[in-house]
């Protein structure tokens, strides 16, 4: 199937100020690409492009003081398929991880690994590691936590959406990934599109997803 993708962001900057856009089709899609996924720009600035340590392609430029356009609408060829369910995917030891994994385990500012670890250890230890154990917390989450786009911040963190249990998909995100985190299963934030395919119309902008 063919996907049509894209964004129009607007700005008013109120002065002039470095940006680094993270809006590109992940490096690993690039061959189902059929047309250009370069960030337009307006007013016409200078682009660099780099791939950064999570290997995102990511356009960095100086913004113009006043009004800021990006934009771009590309086609990327998909299956249309489900992502693959294995039930019977194991836990590997974290003695046997790829050393790039290992940044996925560790504590940040949002995924407050240390001070999570007693209870994902009470919820899921007992539950036989691998997918099993994975799922298990990603259903806990979607069942514990009330979406809501009134209930964000910029500063919320695993633990205010675990004490609160509300917050928007990046919220459900992090107490995921934390509790993952906990229980030595590497993970990590993904963001892409809000897709609208089979989503009824509707007049506001659409978003990006966590």
């Amino acid at each position: 199937m063919l996907i049509q993708i894209g964004y129009d962001l607007q700005f008013q900057v109120p002065a002039p100020v470095a940006m680094v856009a993270m809006l590109h089709v992940h490096p690993s899609r690039t061959q189902d690409l059929l047309d250009s996924d370069r960030v337009q720009i307006d007013p016409a600035v200078p682009v660099e492009q780099y791939i950064d340590g999570f290997g995102n392609l990511c356009s960095r430029f100086l913004a113009p003081q006043g009004s800021l356009r990006l934009y771009n609408s590309t086609i990327i060829q998909d299956s249309g398929e489900p992502d693959a369910v294995s039930w019977d995917a194991r836990q590997v030891p974290v003695e046997q991880l790829p050393p790039e994994t290992l940044q996925f385990l560790m504590n940040s500012r949002c995924c407050e690994v240390d001070r999570l670890s007693p209870l994902a250890v009470q919820l899921f230890g007992d539950i036989r590691p691998g997918w099993a154990r994975a799922q298990a917390i990603c259903e806990w989450v979607h069942e514990k936590v009330t979406f809501g786009y009134q209930f964000a911040r910029s500063t919320k963190t695993a633990l205010d959406v675990h004490s609160e249990c509300t917050g928007v998909c990046r919220d459900f995100q992090h107490l995921a990934i934390t509790l993952c985190r906990c229980l030595n299963i590497p993970a990590r934030y993904a963001t892409g599109y809000l897709g609208d395919i089979r989503v009824p119309q509707v007049p506001a902008p659409m978003d990006f997803s966590a």
